[in-house]
Order: structure tokens, then C-alpha cells, then sequence
């Protein structure tokens, strides 16, 4: 006897069985995606933040190593094949400001950026000294722990002074020296350097308010981060406040910000300065008192990059990419 119409069980095609269960699958694993990143977003941004400089290190073929050197353990990425290239943070920076550049140069050149000692993920010494002449003392000994021979030494803002200072001191490791938007020379006096002569340090900030106006100090565009990515950069300048502002006074000294103007007779070597053209930080005036005072190195280069402000490496990548490839290739 047949059943009712009603009643009479659909059976569905094979395909669509599989079908079915497979986007049932899928939607639970984006449910459990989002319930995951919703709460790592919320309660754990800097997991979120790691993963992505995890990323874009993959992205530029950049693995992270570390090492004991001298007092300080060196967190650093290396990759990439070719003439070897060691990179150089500035103030309050990491290795991550220069992944994008980072990119874009592995495919030519060996790459080794370190976090700077005191900064980012590698070690610091308490009471210790971190002015420009004492990291160019622990750069000496991380080169030699790692073994460099002869490299092209490239640093922004206080890590160009640093850069610099090692250059004049060790021209036998360093071909050639890249200074971008660099601390250590004379320049224009403007409205950072009068605040940093008054004793007021931008660099610290408490709030969000706060870090906009550190980032417009820095930034030709406002930073498009989201709003909890910054409460860990907000964070992490709270929690490193006394280092911050112990080593803001200590480059206040005169043997300091002029570091690298006092040695600009000793450099050798090729040289590269490479500027942002509307830098508030580093008056691109600062460009004109290196090439005046290369008196005895082998070339000088320089460049000045619009539409940026201090840290072209993070603002223009492409065209940073494109000096340092040209100035590298040159000599």
C-alpha cells in the first residue's frame, strides 16, 4: 500500500548530500574563526599583531633569529641572497618598520635587521647606557659574533647616528653607509628640536589622542590601525616610559645629536643620504650638513622623497626599496 504524497520521504541527490555537509562545514569553522579573532581582537590584540609581522616577515622570506652578544641577547630577521645589507631602526621603533621595504630587497640582497638592544623584542641591560656610542659599540660586537665581513650599513633616524658612528669607527666591516632622515647632524632648528631642547619628549603618549599626535609628528597620513592595535602600542610606551625618556635625555647631549657631524671627516667610504622632503623630525636641511662635511669618502649620494615625512621605509617602500637597490648596485 503507498504512502501519502505528503509523506512519501525525498531522498537528495548524492552530490548534494556532500555538498550540504561540507558548506555546514565550513560555516562552523568561520563561526569558531570569528569567535576566535573577535576575542583575540578584543583581549589579546598583540597576538593578532604578532601574527601579522609573522605575515609579512613570510612575505619577505625573512626567518627570526636571535643570539647572545656582548650583554645583549640580538632577536633579529635574516633572508634573501646577495651583497649583505644590515638594516637599523630608530627611537621607539623595531625591525618591523622595515618589512615592506624588507620585500622588496631580499630577492637582490642578504638582509640581517635587528632589533637594536633595548628595543623591540631584544634585551636590555638595566642602568646600562644605550647612547649612540654605546649601541655602536654592541653593533661591533654583534658583527663580529655573527661573523659579517664587509656589509652595507643602513639606519634610520637615531639608528642612522648609530650607523654612522660605527661607519667612522669600523670602516673596515662597512662598502658602503645609507643614512635615512638621520639623527646626528645639524639642521634647520624647528618645532621638534626646540621642544626636545626644552626637555619635552613626543615620543611618550598615554591615550589615543596622544598617539595621533606622535604619529602626525612622524607621519606625512594618520596610521589606519585599528583601535585595540593601538591600545598595544599605547601599552608598550607605558611600560617602557623610564627607558624612553632616559634615552630621549641622553641623545639631548651635544655629543650625541651632533654624533655623526663630528666624524663626517672619517667616513670613507660611499655614501647615501636619503631624506623625506617635509621631515618635522629631521629638518632635510640636515641633508646639506652631510654632504658638506663628506670630505674624504669615496661618493656621495643623496635623495630626497616627497610625500612622506620621517620614515620613508614605512610611508614609501617602493621608492626606498628603489634608492638603496640603485646606491647599493653603484659601487
Amino acid at each position: 500500500m503507498a504512502l501519502p504524497a505528503s509523506t512519501t520521504p525525498t531522498t537528495r541527490p548524492l552530490w548534494k548530500r556532500l555538498l550540504l555537509r561540507r558548506l555546514k562545514f565550513l560555516a562552523l569553522i568561520a563561526a569558531i574563526l570569528i569567535i576566535v579573532l573577535g576575542g583575540s581582537y578584543l583581549f589579546a590584540p598583540q597576538w593578532l599583531m604578532q601574527a601579522n609581522f609573522t605575515r609579512q616577515a613570510m612575505a619577505a622570506n625573512l626567518d627570526k633569529h636571535s643570539v647572545q652578544a656582548g650583554d645583549t641577547k640580538w632577536v633579529y630577521y635574516e633572508g634573501g641572497q646577495g651583497q649583505t645589507i644590515v638594516l637599523l631602526h630608530g627611537l621607539g621603533d623595531s625591525k618591523e618598520v622595515w618589512l615592506e621595504t624588507a620585500k622588496l630587497l631580499t630577492p637582490h640582497f642578504h638582509l640581517i635587521i635587528p632589533d637594536l638592544p633595548g628595543w623591540g623584542e631584544s634585551t636590555r641591560v638595566a642602568d646600562a647606557s644605550y647612547n649612540v656610542d654605546a649601541q655602536a659599540a654592541r653593533l661591533q660586537t654583534f658583527v663580529q659574533t655573527l661573523q659579517l665581513q664587509r656589509f652595507i650599513l643602513v639606519g634610520h633616524s637615531m639608528g642612522g647616528a648609530i650607523a654612522g658612528v660605527y661607519a667612522a669607527e669600523n670602516p673596515e666591516h662597512v662598502s658602503e653607509l645609507a643614512l635615512i632622515d638621520s639623527f646626528g647632524l645639524k639642521y634647520k632648528e624647528n618645532a621638534f628640536a626646540r621642544d626636545a631642547m626644552a626637555g619635552k619628549d613626543p615620543f611618550i603618549f598615554d591615550d589615543r589622542a596622544g598617539f595621533a599626535r606622535m604619529t602626525a609628528l612622524a607621519l606625512e597620513k594618520p596610521m589606519d590601525l585599528p583601535g585595540r592595535f593601538v591600545d598595544v602600542l599605547i601599552k608598550r610606551n607605558q611600560d617602557d616610559r623610564s627607558f624612553i625618556a632616559q634615552t630621549f635625555k641622553e641623545l639631548s647631549e651635544p655629543s650625541q645629536y651632533l654624533a655623526v657631524q663630528n666624524r663626517l671627516g672619517d667616513l670613507t667610504m660611499p655614501v647615501l643620504g636619503l631624506w623625506c622632503r617635509d621631515d618635522k623630525i629631521i629638518d632635510v636641511s640636515a641633508l646639506d650638513s652631510l654632504r658638506d662635511g663628506l670630505t674624504h669618502s669615496a661618493a656621495i649620494s643623496s635623495s630626497t622623497v616627497s610625500g612622506c615625512n620621517h620614515i620613508p621605509m614605512l610611508e614609501k617602500p617602493e621608492v626606498t626599496a628603489q634608492i638603496l637597490t640603485s646606491f647599493a648596485l653603484s659601487h
